[in-house]
């Protein structure tokens, strides 16, 4: 039979039989909830292909981020994965014939429990020098998880296991080095250590060159020993470039992400909306009370509501200056397919480094979406993916004659600081389609940024779109900056946020307004009047 990937089984039913909680009830076993153990399964993923010897290459997922809502749940989570890689059956050992037994009194652990493995099941083992990081970017924080770790211990069967835990570190006996350690960023002396697992806590706060280096860190020591993270985080403000959203924004397969953020169509500032949010978020948490969240998220929103909803609505939401209410602007998705043929307009906003290149389109019955070329190349540039850091200009060439030979492209709106040539060799080849557009000019820019809101809040508004995720990060970046006269025009809260495609968005709108207005010209000189 040919292996498909499976968890290591013996490592979540191990957490439920010697892991405890305290609730009201007293001391209790701790139990994963749906959600949790749907986290849990996929980072002990072991993959089809996994061989015995290996340590996080047997896994499918090298690290895994978990983003949820204040008092979720995420620390006594956190605390229980410390003490399965601490004294646990957290390794994988191979491929099970069945019958195999993974007994707690061959592994330092008087308790009784034994696990009997099934045909084609992995093997777990325990580390042979486990060495664990709780990790944050104060020592305050380190405590929300190493408090709970030790009354989890201390309270449960693990007490036989580990007996001393009123030091700062807590040994692992008869392990050598083997420890379990709170480290902050001040700790320099325990930074770099060649770690076998790491629990990143709250990475959302961890902005800044500070907090990349200390991710960039811990990661290496990682890297050394097979070992693998686990990284929790509420909602961040996608403003501050956080080390929590480089990692939802990373490509790389190898990293689970699990950010289950509420429906988009509810708002926040209406009250009743407000609970259906916060009781969506902890209807996995049973513990929690929902009417005390509902008072802090109330009392906090008065004067802070972004962070408010980030906290418990589990929202990405900027901080003050934010350009468009991105709930609002992802309840305009929707696959509408736009056949060859259709007449579209576009909007072009280039850079010549650093920043993105884009091309998007909207059809005259406002329906907004991202198109591709050549095979399926997406009209939007990182230039950090072309020799040289820059978006080749053959490239965009490309892209925008095969769009003018499949659509019918009645207007292209392109910005021309760095494209100058090119957008006049277009309007040379184009003519009376492709026009530059400055957006340094605050009216205009003010006056098509307010059409182009306008149209996205207004219920009675066509406009829809594709639900591009770059696109939509680029709206959702983008924040205003004050202008004379009450107006305003867009900026970036950080260099390392882009805003060019939502550039490129407002511009295909602005084209389609004026190519919908100029129809509506020629209609009108088409009579006779007597």
């Amino acid at each position: 039979m040919e292996r498909v990937d499976v968890p290591l089984y013996v490592a979540l039913e191990w957490v439920e039989a010697h892991c405890v909680i305290t609730s009201g009830e007293g001391v209790v076993p701790f139990r994963f909830t749906d959600e949790q153990l749907a986290f849990t399964a996929g980072h002990y993923l072991v993959a089809a292909g996994a061989k015995r010897g290996m340590l996080a290459p047997a896994f499918v997922h090298r690290r895994s981020q978990l983003v949820r809502a204040q008092k979720w749940g995420k620390s006594p989570l956190q605390a229980a994965l410390v003490c399965l890689e601490a004294v646990g059956p957290a390794v994988f050992d191979g491929w099970a014939v069945g019958g195999e037994v993974y007994a707690c009194a061959d592994n330092g652990c008087p308790c009784g429990w034994e696990y009997v493995f099934q045909p084609g099941e992995p093997l777990g083992r325990r580390w042979t020098v486990p060495i664990i990081q709780i990790v944050a970017t104060s020592e305050g924080q380190t405590d929300n998880v190493y408090g709970l770790l030790r009354d989890m211990i201390n309270l449960g069967p693990l007490a036989r296991v580990l007996p001393k835990t009123g030091e700062d570190v807590i040994r692992i006996p008869d392990h050598g080095e083997a420890r379990i350690e709170p480290v902050s960023a001040k700790a320099r002396s325990r930074l770099g250590a060649r770690v076998t697992f790491a629990v990143l806590d709250e990475t959302g706060v961890w902005v800044g060159t500070a907090g990349h280096a200390l991710a960039t860190t811990i990661r290496r020591g990682l890297s050394g020993t097979g070992g693998r993270a686990v990284e929790t985080t509420n909602a961040w403000d996608p403003s501050e470039d956080s080390v929590a959203q480089r990692t939802f924004e990373s490509t790389a397969a190898d990293v689970q992400r699990d950010f289950r953020s509420p429906p988009v169509g509810l708002s926040w500032d209406d009250v009743d909306e407000r609970r259906q949010i916060i009781e969506w978020n902890y209807a996995g948490a049973p513990w929690v009370d929902v009417e005390a969240i509902l008072a802090e998220a109330a009392e906090l929103s008065e004067k802070s509501p972004a962070e408010a909803e980030r906290f418990y609505g589990n929202r990405l939401v900027q901080g003050l200056g934010a350009w468009m209410p991105i709930a609002k602007w992802i309840a305009r998705a929707t696959d509408e397919p736009v056949p060859g043929g259709t007449r579209i307009v576009l909007g072009f906003d280039g850079s010549e480094v650093d920043d993105f290149t884009a091309i998007i389109a909207e059809t005259l019955d406002g329906h907004q979406f991202v198109p591709v070329y050549h095979g399926g190349r997406r009209t939007i540039w990182d230039p950090r993916e072309w020799p040289d850091g820059r978006v080749p200009q053959q490239e965009v060439w490309a892209a925008f004659e095969e769009l003018f030979d499949r659509f019918e492209v009645v207007r292209a709106y392109c910005d021309p600081p760095f494209w100058a040539t090119l957008i006049d060799e277009l309007a040379g080849r184009y003519p009376k389609r492709v026009f530059r557009w400055e957006t340094y000019r605050p009216v205009q820019m003010h006056s098509a940024l307010e059409r182009y809101r306008d149209d996205v809040l207004h219920e009675g508004s066509a406009f829809s779109h594709s639900g591009d995720s770059e696109l939509e990060s680029h709206i959702r970046n983008a924040v205003e900056l004050a202008r004379r006269g009450s107006r305003y025009v867009l900026g970036k809260a950080s260099q390392a946020q882009k805003i060019d495609a939502a550039m490129a968005a407002v511009l295909a709108h602005e084209a389609r307004a004026d190519a919908v207005a100029a129809g509506r010209e020629e209609q009108i000189s088409d009579y006779v009047y007597f």
